[in-house]
């Protein structure tokens, strides 16, 4: 089941909330485990029992870990254990078929029989979950959250539908609080419900119809170099519209529920370096990374050619996460290699005033890297890049011509426009904090009125969204992005 279709819009969810908010306190939590794994369910049932077991494993790790004292030998015995078993069972279902191709490739060169294994399916939303599960059982042992006896919020917290899929990856130590107490408004509720719109008009009206450009632009076999430009910005628009989308529709969800998550983008295509992308990009996870895997590397603590090589690991890792490909191994390291460099070079990576020639080359990079990371292998890739530098025919092929509408055209400037309003905006907004936006303002001489303004954003939003319901009840379904991962 996903967001962006019918049955969640008009069965799943309006059942849910109503239940939701019909039970009381107490049954909530439970309440919303059940209708997470029916939400999981719907995809395939077996994987329900890998899911399930595990969150009973790392439920159990906890205990142990907290049992045994924090940063204690014992404790990290447990971790260790509970961490290597998570990755194994993640190993096992992401990269098994990865593994034996590469090894067949191997064998095969050699004259070798080739490894015969059936192909593994991936359960959706495993690295997320994985991920979610490691970061619990460290934080337990670091003594940054105690290990939960309530297995009920436990559950709950991994299987938590809006996030559970394509993230925000979440942290128990921030949602315990308010498993235990959460405030639900009509205010909460509204702000929820807009967010939800938001994101949903991001993902049908501008994702869905730049995804046919750039399958279209990838799929040539002789991309002219308008061609493979063409694709690259269709892709990094409609990657960002796509993923951004679903994590606004994740929060929104969240708070619908008295939950509020941590945000996951921030303009980031309005940086003027690679680190401060990192900062504005899947926040969530870079931070995870940074957090679980560049401080246990090291850091920046083993000195400067050990955070050079942290730096260029983690992100290498980070890579291998998205995927089992070469491409995105590649399209790791290739984000850490300039992590690494500006950091080597001491580039301003928090700037106080906009540069556009730092801007131009860091949004060049970023999208050189979305090229490999949408490429279904490096043959792909490898065509899209020398069309791409060879900066020969800008002319669009004639089978692009064919294919491409003016609809499809209007919507690629008008996402980047969005992204460079709404980029600049954010960039040079006053630093003061402002109040929580409501359409009833009080003036000063005591009279209450309308916000007119934002009034009538709350009603195109609306309206928008009543466009994107007609728009995906006629189109074919298109799944979102991040669910391959």
């Amino acid at each position: 089941m996903v967001f962006s279709s019918n049955v969640f819009l008009f069965l799943f969810l309006p059942i849910f909330l109503g239940l939701y908010y019909l039970s009381g306190q107490r049954y909530r939590n439970l309440l919303l485990l059940l209708a997470s794994y029916l939400f999981y369910a719907w995809w395939r049932v077996d994987f329900l029992a890998l899911f399930a077991g595990v969150t009973l494993w790392n439920y159990w790790i906890g205990l142990k870990v907290g049992a045994a004292g924090v940063r204690t030998k014992p404790a990290q015995r447990w971790l260790l254990l509970g961490v290597a078993v998570d990755l194994c069972i993640l190993g096992y279902f992401k990269y098994a078929n990865f593994g034996v191709e590469s090894i067949n490739a191997i064998m095969a060169s050699f004259g070798l029989e080739p490894f015969i294994l059936t192909h593994v399916l991936l359960p959706i939303g495993i690295s997320f979950y994985i991920f979610e599960s490691i970061s619990y059982i460290i934080d337990v042992y670091r003594g940054d959250t105690p290990a939960t006896r309530n297995l009920i919020d436990f559950a709950a917290f991994v299987a938590i539908f809006p996030h559970l899929i394509a993230g925000p990856v979440l942290r128990f130590k921030d949602l315990a609080d308010q498993f235990n107490h959460r405030t639900h408004t009509v205010d909460k509720f509204a702000e929820g419900c807009t967010r939800f719109m938001q994101g949903f008009i991001k993902k049908v009206f501008i994702a869905d119809t730049l995804a046919v450009v750039a399958d279209h632009c990838f799929a040539l076999e002789n991309p002219s170099t308008g061609d493979a430009w063409l694709g690259a910005l269709a892709y990094t628009a409609q990657l960002y519209f796509d993923f951004s989308g679903y994590s606004d529709m994740a929060i929104g969800l969240g708070l619908m529920m008295g939950f509020r998550f941590m945000e996951n983008f921030k303009q980031p295509y309005i940086s003027q370096s690679i680190t401060e992308f990192w900062r504005r990009w899947h926040i969530s996870l870079s931070t995870w990374l940074r957090d679980y895997l560049y401080i246990t590397l090291g850091g920046n603590r083993g000195g400067t050619f050990a955070t050079y090589r942290n730096l260029f690991l983690t992100m290498l890792l980070g890579g291998l996460w998205h995927g089992a490909n070469f491409t995105y191994i590649i399209w790791g390291a290739w984000h850490g290699m300039w992590l690494a460099i500006e950091r080597a070079l001491g580039i301003d990576t928090n700037p106080q005033r906009f540069n556009p020639v730092k801007w131009a080359f860091t949004f060049l990079l970023v999208v050189i890297g979305w090229v490999i990371f949408r490429a279904e292998n490096l043959h792909v890739a490898g065509r899209m890049y020398a069309a791409m530098f060879s900066l020969g025919d800008w002319n669009l092929s004639e089978l692009n011509r064919a294919s491409l509408t003016g609809l499809q055209v209007a919507t690629l400037v008008l996402a980047y426009i969005t992204l460079a309003w709404f980029g600049l905006r954010d960039f040079y907004r006053n630093a003061r904090p402002t109040a929580k936006a409501s359409p009833v303002v009080v003036h000063h001489d005591g009279s209450v009125g309308l916000d007119w303004s934002l009034y009538a954003t709350r009603v195109l939003v609306l309206l928008l969204f009543v466009a994107s319901i007609l728009k995906l009840s006629a189109q074919s379904y298109s799944p979102f992005l991040y669910f391959q991962f």
